[in-house]
């Protein structure tokens, strides 16, 4: 047995080399430059000049903190959010459809096949001052409502709105763990509808919930859009400072510095959290 045992592991490894070199190039390759990149000098293009903390110096100098803030404080309350709105949609789908329930909530993924921006822009349209909303209040009752846009609660409803189906479906996902004839044993042994939920349901449940709510995070600390297109300039996040660093600044190491900065704070507070839970028995291959 062990010569085919060693033919199937060569083969294995042959057969996993594609997979590396695409891993390799596609993303380790992209996060080594924007690396080298932070340590370049201010306003260069090139990283094989004398490595610097100049770029760390500048931000650690200035009031990128605020952006840095902003982010994280956006994206948090928003996996907040939409846990509250999402847990009794994904708890109903599971009870309502039993196993039809992974395939109804994929129906929540349709709005994704949209362009984002297109999506927020007919929020604007909606909200905006003579737009849908109020141009029909205005028009049908003759009542004037100042334009709600350009707010940092607006930016919120657009990540909400965004990351919903992010949520949503990892969270249908535990809760389809939960056997049902569990949640019966429980009431007929005298446990209270709370003392199921608390002792039953949420444990099992909880890790589709947080690789849900660990995945809004990580998008919306990255999120720009929900913040330029229904924010305007009341709320700035990383992200933003990050785009200019590289645009019309042309200061790539500075850009590339922040950005090393986001990963390894996003890194920070994600990874000890989701090495506490089993992917492959998450995704069913164990």
């Amino acid at each position: 047995m062990a010569g085919p045992g060693r033919f199937l592991v060569a083969a294995g490894r042959r057969h996993a080399w594609p997979v590396v070199t695409l891993l390799a190039l596609g993303f380790a390759a992209p996060l080594l430059t924007v690396l080298l990149f932070s340590f370049a000098e201010p306003k260069s293009f090139s990283v094989w000049g004398q490595p610097t903390l100049a770029n760390y110096q500048t931000i650690f100098g200035e009031t990128y903190y605020i952006s840095f803030l902003w982010s994280l404080a956006l994206a948090a309350l928003t996996c907040v959010i939409l846990a509250v709105i999402c847990y009794p949609v994904a708890y109903g789908l599971v009870r309502i459809f039993g196993r039809w329930a992974t395939l109804v909530t994929l129906a929540f993924t349709i709005p994704l096949f949209v362009s984002e921006n297109l999506r927020l822009y007919g929020w604007v349209l909606f909200f905006g001052k003579g737009g849908v909303l109020l141009g029909s209040l205005k028009s049908l009752f003759g009542i004037e409502v100042d334009s709600v846009l350009f707010t940092p609660e607006m930016v919120v409803f657009g990540m909400v709105y965004v990351y919903l189906p992010f949520t949503l479906f990892p969270m249908t996902l535990g809760l389809s763990m939960v056997p049902e004839q569990l949640v019966e044993a429980a009431g007929d042994l005298g446990a209270s509808r709370w003392q199921v939920f608390r002792e039953v349901e949420l444990p099992l449940a909880m890790p589709g919930i947080m690789i849900g709510m660990l995945l809004t995070f990580v998008l919306g600390v990255g999120a720009i859009a929900e913040a330029k297109v229904l924010g305007g300039q009341s709320i700035i996040p990383i992200t933003h400072d990050i785009e200019i660093a590289f645009t019309y600044q042309q200061n790539w190491p500075l850009g590339a510095a922040l950005a090393v900065l986001l990963m390894l704070v996003v890194a920070v507070l994600v990874l000890p959290v989701l090495r506490r839970f089993d992917l492959d028995r998450i995704l069913g291959r164990r």
